[in-house]
């Protein structure tokens, strides 16, 4: 269906934006969904200097590539969670402050808002093709993350009740209704990228979490199909389900083993790369999931959207992935058949 095929600027962001993004376009990308760290998005700067938008647009075309979506996954994280000295390590100064807690969380909070206001002036200054797409979907898009204060409730004991699984859809409902509401002003959506550690981590968690906000216009997903994949969650009928909350998609790999594995599911404390685990993170097309049942699912529902790839493989080098990885997409973006394919024999 001719989908924009962007990278996600995340894992790239040890390089500054120009250098990635002369790259990106030699390994076959349109666009990039820029992440709102290193250089690659600076929200306060978008919002407080008059040349910033304009000035980034114009480096991203000097360089061959578009951009269609924000991400903030980082700075989302710190809304619900509860904090730590990891959350140090991926916040800015600003927003962490003396490191209280809560007060962090209601930094973070702001910093959100802030990005669906700076997302829109962004793409109200884009060059005519982004706008045009932007005004077809009759919105803009931040990816991003929402953190949970009851993801370490999946599995413990003494067990949880289910009293104080309902409290952590209370916080989120609570922390990010406001933020979703700004959203909404902005004629911007967030797409929670579903992923363990976050308020939903599978279909269930999902539909709890829209239930949560009363279904709020502004609040939908980033579907990634590798966070379904080793947990046996089903990926294709996420798609069937919440087809109209689907405002992004990333193409990204797993693999997982067929057997029993030293380090289990849960990972067994052993870091990504280490002999023995049960799962890995893959580079596209070298993994277990099903793309082409994906890309039939999302032209089934009438996805337009991009379709932006997030090279995580700590097996192989990532610039030789993303550019197979782009390649990959080219192939399978295939368009719909438009009417019946026996038609031809009618007589009629």
């Amino acid at each position: 269906m001719a989908r924009p095929l962007c990278l996600f600027t995340g894992q790239w962001a040890d390089l500054p934006l120009e250098t990635l993004a002369e790259k990106a376009q030699s390994f076959g990308y349109e666009g990039l969904e820029l992440a709102c760290w290193g250089d690659h998005f600076d929200v306060q700067r978008a919002l407080k200097e008059d040349s910033y938008c304009q000035e980034h647009w114009e480096l991203l075309q000097s360089k061959g590539v578009l951009s269609y979506a924000t991400s903030t996954h980082l700075v989302g994280q710190a809304v619900c969670d509860p904090i730590d000295d990891r959350h140090k390590a991926i916040l800015s100064e600003e927003i962490w402050g003396d490191g209280d807690p809560e007060g962090v969380r209601q930094r973070a909070a702001e910093e959100v808002k802030d990005t669906a206001r700076a997302t829109r002036k962004f793409f109200d200054c884009a060059p005519e093709r982004v706008k045009s797409y932007i005004e077809r979907r009759s919105y803009c898009v931040v990816n991003g993350f929402t953190g949970s204060s009851i993801w370490h409730a999946l599995y413990g004991f003494p067990p949880f009740s289910e009293g104080q699984i309902e409290a952590g859809f209370e916080d989120f409902a609570a922390r990010w209704t406001p933020i979703f509401d700004v959203f909404q002003e902005e004629g911007c959506k967030f797409a929670l990228e579903v992923h363990p550690t976050e308020i939903a981590f599978d279909s269930a968690s999902a539909r709890r979490s829209l239930e949560a906000v009363d279904n709020h216009p502004a609040y939908g997903f980033n579907f990634d199909p590798s966070h379904f994949g080793y947990q046996h969650a089903d990926y294709l009928g996420f798609i069937q389900e919440f087809a109209d909350k689907i405002y992004n998609v990333h193409v990204k790999d797993v693999w997982w083993s067929d057997k029993p594995a030293d380090a289990g599911v849960f990972g067994g404390h052993a870091a990504f790369g280490t002999n023995g685990r049960y799962w890995e993170f893959a580079s596209p097309g070298r993994g277990k999931i099903d793309f082409e049942g994906i890309i039939r699912q999302l032209n089934h529902c009438n996805y337009d959207g991009p379709l932006t790839v997030e090279w995580e493989d700590c097996g192989m080098d990532r610039e030789h992935g993303a550019t197979e990885a782009a390649e990959l997409v080219k192939r399978l973006d295939f368009k719909p058949f438009m009417g019946a394919f026996d038609a031809a024999f009618s007589e009629e």
